[in-house]
């Protein structure tokens, strides 16, 4: 028997460091894969378990939910309930430790700027689930009792499916409502319940919204708004005349005996919770509401700057703002008596579809372009019985997978014709709202980045973003009267703008000192009357709005003053390979995020475009 020659130590080392080297790559390669499985993993169950249980928010999240592996759910419109609170409070614990395990170094670059999002976005809502009793589902402003309807008249029927779900969610109407009773029953339990007043707004709006002459005459919005959506589905085929009429006397029969009754149940139960010793007061004149204040900045506005610091920002751009408007005054002394306006800017557009046009000619250049095909947009007035209790205007977001059409709606009570429904159409259309929600869609699934991007809501980005390009239409607008040769107008234009950054920076400030600070009415009343507001009840009704609605005023100006601060500091790291163009590409291709990871984000970017 032959023997074979041993290896030497050199070819031993050799194989060695061979077998050490596939061993190393073959583990790098493996961590690498099982981090991207487990992130897939997370994401994944988390956009599902979020699309099953919340059937509203998935029908505004997806058009067509069996395209992302979902067809086994059941309409579920979902409810407040103490226990489920708490259990949804640890699987975000839960999703955080699950998170941690996973190396965003194993990640592709969506993946990990997704996996920075979804942590601190969910950090901070674990410290908000401390303080459960501060938020305010029936809010006067912006509560469900108003925003329901809203969402249920706008509900899309695509499908025989969606009918059928709408009708389920309906049936549930009452279930709904009867939890938000016991929420606030809670609340009131804990000493934290509204002020009478705001409960007998909310009791009003009860009783106005849906009423039984309104829906016996069958010209209530809700029954109006089904029979528009079920006509096309029945000129198609997709059901038959038959069944048409069935779903309409379902759909009577539902808001006559569930919606009617969860109304009427609501407002009743309110009645007893009213407590004439409950004050209006905002958050930093509670025992906790100061902390709480802190953790609801971030989740509002996406900012991460300390208190101080945004008082900073603020007033240094109230400054600003007061010292533009000083010095546009001084320069058209002609155009001005005692600093008033002498005249009212003629805006010569009248037409809302024709200020969407001239819109979307001058954004050209200036702004990307929406990835794939054209949208249709249709500029619809709020039906009468909603408008006491909407927006002057607002967009309903399209779902991520069907953005072809869009609807913008115009409380015609609140937002009149010209300058100001030209500004109006340019937050909620173009460039504002409508255009980043469709580009983002669109740029998402030609990325194919992972549904659950679509949980997180920033709403300084959105907000901020719709006020900053409202700003730049002002300019537009300006520009159109020139060219109409109306130049006393134009300037007028300009100060308009300046004069709504003032307010809106000066409310701003004031939701500081009434939510952190703990500013009484008093103090409020006094400050504004330094500004020249002296009417008492509009100094009452900036007081109460507020303090019912902490952070909204915030949600849109220290968003635009955030987008303002990333901009100087795009400047400054491209130099001069900025422009408008490309900032405006950076922010929309990174989707909605918070501004401390934007300014990271940004940091990053080489100073030579790709």
């Amino acid at each position: 028997m032959k023997h074979r020659n041993p290896l030497s130590i050199k070819q031993l080392a050799l194989a060695v460091s061979v077998f050490l080297t596939f061993t190393a790559v073959t583990t790098f390669l493996f961590t690498y894969q099982q981090d991207e499985k487990r992130f897939a993993h997370i994401t994944s169950s988390m956009f599902a378990e979020e699309m099953r249980s919340n059937t509203l928010n998935m029908h505004y999240t997806l058009a067509w939910p069996e395209n992302y592996g979902i067809h086994d759910y059941e309409p579920v419109l979902s409810c407040y309930d103490r226990k489920a609170s708490l259990q949804n409070r640890a699987a975000v614990e839960n999703t955080l430790t699950a998170l941690e395990a996973v190396d965003p170094d194993h990640l592709s670059e969506s993946d990990a700027w997704l996996h920075k999002l979804l942590t601190r976005s969910l950090e901070n809502s674990l410290s908000m689930a401390e303080y459960p009793y501060y938020n305010e589902p029936l809010a006067p402003n912006s509560g469900m009792q108003s925003q329901l309807p809203v969402l249920l008249a706008e509900y899309a029927f695509r499908s025989r499916r969606d009918i059928d779900d709408y009708l389920a969610l309906l049936d549930q109407t009452d279930e709904y409502f009867a939890s938000l009773l016991t929420f606030e029953q809670e609340k009131a339990a804990a000493g934290m319940i509204m002020p009478a007043a705001a409960l007998q707004e909310v009791r009003k709006q009860c009783d106005t919204i849906v009423t039984k002459s309104g829906l016996e005459s069958g010209t209530h919005f809700l029954q109006t708004t089904f029979l528009e959506r079920l006509t096309p589905l029945l000129q198609s085929g997709v059901i038959s005349q038959t069944e048409a009429d069935s779903y309409i006397a379902q759909n009577d029969r539902l808001l006559k005996t569930v919606l009617l009754p969860a109304y009427i149940d609501l407002g009743d139960g309110l009645i007893l919770l009213e407590n004439n010793d409950a004050a209006l007061t905002g958050l930093g004149r509670t025992e906790t509401g100061k902390e709480y204040y802190q953790y609801l900045l971030i989740s509002e506005t996406g900012s991460y700057r300390p208190v101080q610091e945004i008082q900073s920002l603020l007033t240094g751009k109230f400054k600003e703002e007061y010292e533009t408007i000083r010095s546009l005054v001084d320069a058209h002394p002609d155009l001005f008596t005692d600093g008033e306006y002498s005249a009212q800017a003629a805006f010569p557009y009248t037409d809302a579809a024709e200020m969407l046009t001239d819109l979307q000619k001058r954004m050209h250049g200036q702004f990307p372009s929406v990835p794939g095909g054209s949208t249709t947009v249709t500029v619809r007035p709020v039906s009468p019985s909603l408008e006491k209790y909407t927006a002057p205007a607002f967009y309903i977001t399209s779902p991520m997978d069907d953005t072809a059409q869009n609807t913008i709606h115009i409380n015609t009570s609140k937002t009149p014709d010209g300058l100001e429904l030209y500004t109006t159409l340019a937050h909620e259309g173009y460039p504002g709202h409508l255009y980043q929600t469709i580009y983002h869609n669109r740029n998402a699934l030609e990325n194919e980045e992972r549904p659950a991007r679509e949980l997180l809501w920033y709403g300084g980005y959105q907000e901020g973003w719709a006020l900053y390009v409202e700003f730049i239409s002002y300019d537009y607008a300006a520009a159109v009267m020139q060219e109409q040769g109306y130049s006393a107008e134009a300037v007028f234009t300009e100060l308009e703008k300046h004069n709504r950054s003032m307010q809106l920076c000066l409310y701003s400030l004031l939701d500081i000192m009434i939510h952190y600070e703990g500013a009484s009415y008093n103090q409020i009343a006094e400050i504004m009357e330094g500004f020249g507001i002296t009417n008492s009840n509009s100094i009452r009704s900036v007081y109460t709005y507020i303090a019912q609605e902490p952070c909204n005023y915030l949600k849109y100006y220290l968003g635009y003053l955030e987008i303002l601060s990333l901009q100087e500091q795009a400047v400054e790291l491209w130099g001069s390979e900025y422009s408008d163009y490309r900032f405006h590409s950076f922010y929309l291709d990174c989707g909605p995020a918070d501004f401390l990871s934007l300014r990271e984000r940004l940091s990053t970017i080489s100073a030579h475009p790709d």
